[in-house]
């Protein structure tokens, strides 16, 4: 016979719901054990492809190139002996380092990044703030005309130029001939560093442009109207309130730029085949190629692409502590 509990029901039922209970109880548990793995693993799905690119393009070539640096190779055998690949220490480094023609490449890079990361910077910033003043029916036209020239590939841009600046086709000497002035020789020694900065500022003051709009577009349009109501005119508000207001960004396209200045390779290496003004190891970059691809020295090649790389990090590492220290005057 089943005894009664108070609440009239079967005493047994009493243990099956409580096995039940136990049952039930464990299934959440494991619902939340799910829901605790899944935040944990949604960002590497995100960030996985990335991570496996930079490793597969950027990671993978440093450590070979690292590898290559401290490699030679020896002929056993002499005369048409077989050529095997040996470990030769710092030999490589010890005669990047002693190159002449390294330190001068280098000379020339720093007269073009005098030249192309200020106009750069200025002109960038100069188009943000006008683009942040105009209208919206004429921002969405200059943005995209401001843009455009970084979408076209440094080659192509290379080439185009340096057919305006070539003798007999070049347009910029006919309208100087045209209205009774000398016509310039516009790759001459020294003027090649402004024929080939004026590229490079012509392909990259859009991207820049583009970031330090987007800094500003994220301001808060409290600030201009407060300022204004304070009698501020629109030079004051650039220069007292938005830029001091998106250094973050100017920091950023600053070291953007100055990296591609010392990277330099592209704009230089077409304009060498218009110019006897451009050497083969014009620039550092230049100078890898040539030892790497026409003086088939790669290990060589490899010494000074890591030298080049190390100036490179120290060089951005530096920048952006003077950079910060100076805007945020803490350290970095």
């Amino acid at each position: 016979m089943t005894t009664l509990t108070a609440q009239g029901a079967p005493a047994d039922a009493g243990v099956n719901s409580g096995d039940a209970g136990d049952a039930f109880a464990g299934a959440p548990g494991a619902g939340s054990a799910r829901r605790r793995l899944q935040p944990r693993l949604a960002p590497w799905l995100f960030v996985g492809p990335a991570v496996v690119l930079a490793a597969g393009l950027l990671f993978a070539p440093l450590v070979y190139t690292l590898f290559l640096s401290f490699q030679g190779r020896k002929v056993a055998g002499g005369g048409l002996g077989l050529a095997s690949e040996v470990f030769v220490g710092f030999d490589n480094y010890v005669r990047s380092l002693t190159n002449p023609a390294l330190y001068e490449s280098f000379g020339r890079m720093l007269v073009y990044a005098l030249i192309a990361v200020p106009i750069t910077m200025v002109l960038a910033l100069v188009f943000a703030l006008l683009l942040d003043n105009l209208s919206s029916r004429f921002t969405r036209f200059s943005r995209i005309s401001i843009f455009v020239p970084y979408a076209v590939p440094g080659v192509i841009a290379a080439l185009m130029w340096g057919f305006m600046y070539l003798p007999g086709v070049s347009p910029i000497r006919e309208v100087f001939a045209a209205v009774g002035l000398p016509e310039p020789e516009l790759m001459g020694p020294v003027s090649v560093f402004f024929a080939v900065a004026n590229i490079t500022i012509w392909g990259s003051i859009g991207f820049n442009m583009v970031i330090l709009y987007t800094s500003l577009r994220g301001l808060p349009q409290e600030l201009y109207d407060s300022a204004r109501l304070d009698g501020c005119s629109e030079v004051q508000l650039a220069l007292r309130i938005k830029l001091p207001l998106i250094v973050p960004g100017v920091i950023l396209t600053g070291l953007f730029t100055v990296i591609g200045a010392l990277q330099v390779f592209s704009e230089p290496n077409m304009m060498m085949t218009l110019t006897n003004s451009i050497s083969s190891d014009w620039v550092p970059m230049m100078l890898v190629y040539r030892d790497a691809f026409v003086t088939n020295d790669l290990y060589g090649a490899s010494a000074t692409a890591i030298v080049i790389t190390a100036v490179t990090l120290v060089a951005s590492l530096g920048l952006l502590k003077v950079l910060q220290r100076r805007a945020f005057g803490g350290e970095a």
